[in-house]
């Protein structure tokens, strides 16, 4: 993974298949050649990449959010974190960057919970173990895969039509996996929840000297929440962009370099059909047919 050369080892673990379980637990597995997916030390992770970050020159304000910011002719006043020639609003779904400068919001959200156990082992542990149920995970599916020396067990419901509580839907979780994969009477080293942007790239997504990435500009899969790839790719290719722009060489990446963002269409799709014609018993019916794999490929 060429944005991530240089990262060690022991922070990441390759995940190269995908077992997909139906409402009635029956299952599929379902892999493609050379693809694979990688669970993090999330926590470890950031730290290497600030670390880096630091060694080629950039100076980290730890515990400082951006509040405002004032145009200058030739970049903004930050108040008292002084100035900047150029903004990228890497600040999350809830970004306080778009909000400051008017540029587009992301709408429509999942909200996911994940436990962490530590000491737990899992079988097929190179699988990630997807689980779709409509009355647990309407929108989306509950999941476990075994990271970097912690066992990760988290589901994600689709935000505005069902009420979300947390501890209530986790236990039922558990309870139906249990057959399975048992975690009940555990106690999680650690508990994490979030909003995750799924409506897409916003608009408009940059400005003059100011531009999104990563869930502030809803580069996030509507189908399958995952942005990590994209978000490195493309947050590289804007770094090298804007450097270009300082330099004199190049023309503010905000009038062309967002046209490279990923547009979803077909994931919008899905997304939409999924949340409006979600069906555990269709769902049964179908697992395992060509159909399944063929829409399991796409995500």
């Amino acid at each position: 993974m060429a944005l991530l050369d240089g990262l060690p080892s022991e922070l990441v673990r390759r995940i190269s298949g995908v077992r997909l379980y139906a409402p009635s637990m029956a299952h599929v597995d379902l892999s493609a050649p050379g693809y694979y997916f990688l669970a993090t030390d999330t926590p470890l992770m950031m730290h290497w990449l600030a670390a880096r970050a630091e060694q080629a020159g950039a100076r980290i304000a730890y515990q400082t959010s951006f509040g405002q910011a004032a145009r200058l002719h030739s970049g903004f006043d930050l108040g008292a974190s002084g100035t900047a020639r150029y903004l990228v609003g890497a600040d999350g779904p809830n970004s306080r960057v778009a909000k400051a400068f008017g540029l587009g919001q992301n709408s429509q959200f999942l909200l996911g919970v994940e436990h962490e156990y530590a000491g737990v082992e899992i079988e097929d542990p190179d699988k990630l173990h997807c689980f779709i149920d409509r009355r647990l995970a309407p929108g989306y599916i509950g999941w476990i895969v075994a990271g970097v020396g912690v066992t990760q067990v988290g589901l994600a419901r689709r935000v505005g039509r069902h009420q979300f509580m947390e501890n209530a839907v986790m236990a039922a979780f558990l309870e139906k996996i249990a057959p399975i994969f048992d975690f009940r009477g555990l106690r999680p080293v650690s508990v994490r929840a979030g909003m995750i942007p799924c409506g897409g790239i916003v608009r408009p997504v940059a400005g003059p000297r100011v531009l999104l990435i990563g869930d502030a500009a809803g580069m996030v899969s509507p189908v399958t929440a995952g942005g990590i790839h994209t978000a490195l790719k493309h947050g590289l290719a804007a770094g090298h962009a804007i450097a270009d722009f300082l330099k004199g060489n190049a023309e503010d990446p905000c009038g062309w370099f967002v046209q490279s963002y990923p547009r979803f269409r077909t994931k919008r799709l899905l997304r939409f059909l999924f949340d409006h014609f979600q069906s555990d018993a269709l769902f049964n019916l179908l697992l395992g047919t060509k159909l399944v794999r063929m829409a399991a490929g796409i995500v």
